[in-house]
């Protein structure tokens, strides 16, 4: 059992910067593979960026985007510069086992979210 939760959301204009953090519990944190998706009002939930177990592989959707993970303290950041309007939603967190997936039905683990607005 993984449980998940969701930190650094807010209020950003434009063009600027927000670093998202995840903080998991449990000892196994560093077995899972940890995934950040997005949904907006009205649409489905979309993969937003993915690290594997190691850190030694990624994947994005979006180059403005960049993950990393601490294993030592149970964290994953999405580091998401360049903001722009259509970026806002809610974010998740999301874990399953060893390798990254695109796809959120194939996580496990959910947090429960933070919102990231993008306004002027």
């Amino acid at each position: 059992q993984v449980q998940l939760a969701e930190s650094g959301g807010g209020l950003v204009q434009p063009g600027g910067s927000l670093r998202l953090s995840c903080t998991a519990s449990g000892r196994t944190f560093s077995s899972y593979a940890m995934g950040w998706f997005r949904q907006a009002p009205g649409k489905e939930r979309e993969f937003v960026a993915a690290i594997s177990w190691s850190g030694s592989s990624t994947g994005y959707a979006d180059s403005r985007f960049s993950i990393s993970r601490d294993n030592a303290k149970n964290t994953v950041y999405l580091q998401m510069n360049s903001l722009k309007p259509e970026d806002t939603a809610v974010y998740y967190c999301a874990a399953r086992p060893t390798h990254w997936r695109r796809g959120p039905l194939e996580y496990d683990y959910w947090g429960q979210g933070t919102q990231v607005t993008v306004s002027s």
